[in-house]
């Protein structure tokens, strides 16, 4: 059988202070972290305006450490702020222009955020998505990302996500806050949606080199307009995550590495589709290591 490589860009809430270091063991990745126009500090690593810039820059800078050992990938896909690395891993965008964009994106959320303080987003588990939803609709919160059957993550109103919580656990599911402040990818972001397009509008593209994953629509997209598109929509629309890992094991993907920071992504499709071979750099501590890795799964 064929083997095809996925990579996989990580969105918030894996990052760390060390985040950087295996990058920095490669000339090039430290050289393009070097340049690149990073936060000033780096301390608060969960505030937005913050983690947006530095989780583009690990990935695409673990990516120019590795580009040269890894198999040409079949595919790319990343999660919420992951899709903007996905399409510097793809070749569409240098990584200082993503970079830039990541922080523009962060900005644009913020003002959001400053319109209707108090935002949040949590992970509820353990219920029937369906029941999910009317639970979440009687609190004013939405479905921000859908990552299985009985699991999503939701946005909304911090002292809404409070009184969620206590439904969820009533009708017998889990809810837990996560270490981000604005309710990405629900309607609370829409006012962000025509000004980060007119900022992707007016940044060059390049041609992709490899297929790259829309998160809202779960399919394969390409070019400049429809990724302008789906960059600006994404931010108050709903992704389909685990529509995507599905079209993902649809490609015939067999292999897939996720760039990082954290191995959320790799556990979530190691899950739900255990034939495909999932790590990611954070599981190892060398380049040298990572490239006999994916030797070995292309034997």
């Amino acid at each position: 059988m064929s083997r095809r490589l996925l990579i996989l860009c990580s969105g918030q809430g894996g990052q760390h202070g060390a985040m950087f270091d295996l990058a920095r063991t490669h000339a090039r990745a430290a050289a393009l972290l070097q340049q690149s126009a990073l936060p000033a500090d780096p301390a608060p690593l969960f505030a937005n305006r913050v983690a947006q810039p530095l989780i583009v820059a690990a990935s695409l800078a673990m990516w120019e450490a590795l580009r040269d050992v890894a198999p040409a990938p079949a595919l790319v896909a990343g999660y919420s702020i992951g899709e903007l690395a996905a399409y510097g891993v793809a070749g569409a965008l240098a990584p200082r222009d993503a970079m830039a964009l990541a922080h523009t994106r962060a900005g644009l959320m913020d003002g959001c955020l400053a319109a209707q303080p108090e935002q949040a987003l949590a992970a509820v588990s353990g219920l029937a998505l369906a029941r999910t939803r009317e639970l979440l609709a009687a609190q004013g919160c939405h479905m921000a990302i859908i990552t299985g059957e009985d699991s999503c993550i939701a946005g909304g109103p911090a002292a809404a996500l409070e009184a969620l919580a206590q439904s969820v656990a009533a009708a017998g599911g889990r809810s837990k806050r996560l270490p981000v402040d604005v309710a990405a990818h629900t309607p609370y972001m829409a006012a962000a949606v025509a000004p980060f397009a007119a900022a992707l509008g007016a940044t060059s593209f390049a041609a992709q080199h490899t297929p790259l994953l829309s998160g809202i629509a779960a399919n394969i997209i390409a070019g400049k307009a429809a990724a302008v598109e789906h960059l600006s929509r994404q931010l108050a629309e709903t992704i389909r995550w685990m529509d995507c890992m599905d079209a993902c094991a649809e490609a015939g993907i067999t292999v897939a590495l996720e760039l990082g920071p954290g191995a959320a992504l790799a556990r979530m499709l190691q899950a739900r589709h255990p034939g495909i071979a999932c790590r990611s750099v954070s599981d190892f501590r060398s380049i040298d290591g990572i490239g006999q890795w994916l030797a070995r799964q292309f034997d």
